[in-house]
């Protein structure tokens, strides 16, 4: 008989969850340990029984982590992957990510696995997967392409059968799906086409697998609210081929279809799933576990706040998103019987006594002999020489370039260049270092040398970090090379502050004639009309723009000295400070990474004018983002205001007394401070309406138990 018992939150806030919830929870080498992976920049290492976090680690603004953290179970250190290429290795002493182990990979990953008891394995994008330790001996290796074009994966799964690793990964293509079996020790790779039956027309919206012997059984749940199960088998008889398999109904219409954030199931063991989702009868999102063996329907417990759809399993504790709390459901799954099944299972075992198994699994006994080990790294190790010696043929193509950048002429070095780029593969970027540093090497020996169109073109491969290329930037800085710095500030997920500042400089203290000329890409800037701007002006002087007005009379003595300038708030708001291509440069610096303890000292030697300057353009943002309800700017790649804002404090933290003397700062820091004190206004009456609706709650909810037997407990400290 299964149950879940009450349920407890594990978190109490939002840890940066989205409307499609977190990126994954995932168990450590302590079974009370977990990780938790939200969709932006953090990772929490929290302890379940205590309820409470016993770390957490954040990469820089500006990077993104792209798939959960794991444990490496051998090793006891979290694993996590930010920037779909970018891989960290960090233990539980270390405070910041910025300072742990970091590799460049050739491949954007898909996702990290990891279990006990075996190695972790890196599940690239293109579908091809590598051990943690031959890929961080050699980070920028091929990486081979096994999905077709258009094929994407939708779920994986990573699995030890009688002590071999093998992982399974589900793919869509054209409505179609696929599943492949990889063994990992031996390298085999087994595709299954996935058919549906002729009267079914629903599309599958989660999976889980549970594994046996000899098969892994993949349950789906479509949208018609069915679970159905495809056996896939382990070792198949013919791993050419695409077979086809044919998935059977299991459980019917255990969900709606129609819930609003999704449905998804796992397998809690080979007899019972969790379901969650919407049952059929009632439209409110429920927790559920079904058998199906006897296709029974064993517990269920409703969710008010609703869910994200998301759902993790680990031994006997669900962990999901309950409104805006990540809240822990302990669940236990007794003998699938059909006494248990219907509930009339009795519980009067006794608690010292013990089953004994009905029979014993002698394939699990038996263990791997020594030799048979050492026989099987032998095998790799010939593999692999095997593999290396197939991509020899490529090494004279690079070399063959290097050669033409030491001696050639630019033209000739550009026509070469082509050659190359047209028959190179995103696999090896370290090649493309190598010509980089190359082609900067002879721009030193000769001073006369810079060939800017090659470099362009290296650039726009979208293959470069700071790191392969680290005097690429120096260069374009000696130069005032803009639009190279701008390409840089955007490709680069590694730049150093340092060189951020550089650049900021650079793009504050150039001249508009040189601007003029420059080739600066505009996708972050949107052009104001400033006209349009003073009619909407005239015409609505009232309206509050998300708590600011640009009349308000709310300031004191502050307003008194903005009285007497000629221009107000609304004047900025409608000219921009600096001119359209400074501003596309101003842009790539507010979207760039850093880290505010090694950007501050760096911002201080910027002259006071630019601070100014650079505030003033802040300010004009903020400004535009408080037109509108969403709060956000118009353009394909625009500044989001938790940007705007940390700029103008990083800003004022670094050069607030240099800015306070200057007289031209005196009216835009008067701004600012109405800015604030406008917003506070604003949330204070959003914390009296929040009150008074709980108090309006707490009465409805003493109407609705009236006549009810109730215990209060006053705790008194």
């Amino acid at each position: 008989m299964a149950a879940l018992e009450e349920e407890f939150t594990l978190s109490a806030v939002t840890l940066g969850a989205r409307p499609d919830g977190l990126l994954g929870v995932e168990q450590t080498d302590r079974t009370d340990h977990f990780l938790v992976t939200d969709r932006s920049r953090t990772v929490i290492l929290y302890k379940v029984s205590d309820q409470k976090p016993l770390g957490s680690w954040s990469v820089k603004q500006g990077q993104i982590i792209t798939c959960p953290a794991v444990c490496n179970f051998q090793t006891g250190e979290h694993i996590v992957v930010h920037d779909d290429k970018v891989l960290r290795i960090w233990n539980n002493e270390d405070v910041n990510l910025d300072k742990v182990f970091k590799a460049t990979l050739s491949a954007e990953v898909h996702r990290v696995h990891s279990v006990q008891g075996a190695e972790p394995v890196v599940l690239f994008r293109g579908g091809a997967a590598r051990g943690l330790e031959a890929l961080l001996a050699e980070p920028q290796q091929k990486i081979e392409t096994v999905l077709s074009d258009g094929e994407v994966i939708k779920w994986t799964k990573f699995f030890v059968v009688f002590r071999h690793p093998v992982i399974v990964f589900i793919t869509e293509k054209d409505g179609n799906h696929f599943a492949y079996v990889q063994m990992l020790h031996s390298r085999n790779l087994s595709k299954y086409t996935l058919l549906l039956e002729q009267e079914e027309k629903s599309v599958t919206r989660s999976f889980t697998a549970s594994v046996d012997r000899k098969f892994i059984s993949l349950m789906t749940l479509s949208s018609d609210g069915c679970v159905y199960e495809t056996l896939i088998p382990i070792y198949p008889s013919d791993t050419e081929k695409n077979q086809r398999l044919v998935r059977s109904p299991l459980l019917k219409a255990v969900v709606s279809g129609a819930a609003p954030n999704g449905v998804t199931l796992a397998a809690l063991d080979p007899d019972h799933v969790a379901v969650l989702g919407a049952p059929l009868p009632s439209s409110k999102e429920c927790l559920s576990i079904w058998n199906t063996k006897f296709q029974t329907l064993q517990t269920s417990k409703e969710l008010p706040q609703g869910t994200s759809g998301q759902l993790w399993c680990y031994g006997e504790h669900l962990f999901l998103l309950h409104g805006k709390c990540l809240t822990v459901v302990p669940c236990r799954c007794g003998a699938s019987s059909l006494a248990g099944a219907l509930g009339k299972l009795r519980r009067a075992q006794d608690p010292g006594s013990q089953t004994m198994p009905h029979f014993v699994n002698w394939e699990v006994a038996q263990g791997c002999e020594p030799g048979a080990q050492k026989s099987e790294q032998l095998r790799r190790i010939l593999r692999r020489k095997k593999s290396e010696v197939s991509l020899q043929p490529e090494v004279p193509a690079s070399e063959q370039l290097l050669s033409t950048i030491k001696n050639g002429s630019e033209k000739h070095i550009e026509v070469e260049l082509r050659k190359f780029l047209a028959k190179w593969t995103p696999d090896s970027h370290a090649v493309l270092g190598d010509v980089v540093a190359a082609l900067l090497g002879r721009g030193e020996a000769e001073p006369s040398f810079y060939p800017r169109s090659c470099l362009m073109q290296l650039l726009q491969t979208h293959a470069l970090s700071h790191s392969l290329c680290p005097g690429l930037m120096d260069t374009a800085l000696a130069k005032a090379d803009v639009q190279m710095l701008q390409l840089c500030l955007r490709h680069f997920p590694d730049v150093p502050e340092s060189l951020t500042c550089a650049c900021l400089k650079i793009f504050l203290s150039i001249g508009d004639d040189s601007l003029q000329g420059a080739h600066v890409s505009m996708e972050s800037v949107c052009e104001h009309s400033s006209s349009e701007q003073d009619e909407s002006t005239e015409e609505q002087p009232e309206i509050l723009r998300n708590g600011f007005s640009p009349g308000d009379s709310n300031c004191g003595t502050c307003e008194q000295e903005l009285r007497e300038e000629p221009q107000g708030p609304a004047a900025e708001a409608a000219s921009c400070p600096v001119t359209p291509k400074r501003a596309a440069l101003l842009n790539g610096i507010l979207g760039s990474a850093y880290s505010e303890t090694f950007l501050l000292p760096h911002l201080k030697d910027i002259p006071a004018q630019h601070v100014t300057l650079f505030l003033q353009y802040l300010y004009f943002l903020y400004l535009k983002c408080s037109e509108n309800a969403t709060m956000t700017l118009p353009g394909m790649h625009p500044p989001t205001l938790s940007q705007i804002m940390d700029w103008i404090c990083l800003l004022l933290d670094a050069n607030f007394t240099v800015v306070l003397m200057i007289p031209e700062a005196k009216r835009l820091l008067i701004n600012l401070y109405k800015f604030v004190k406008s917003q506070i206004s604003v949330y204070s009456e959003l914390n009296k309406i929040e009150v008074s609706f709980r108090e309006l709650q707490k009465l409805n909810q003493e109407k609705n138990n009236r006549g009810l037997y109730s215990i209060e407990v006053l705790e008194l400290f």
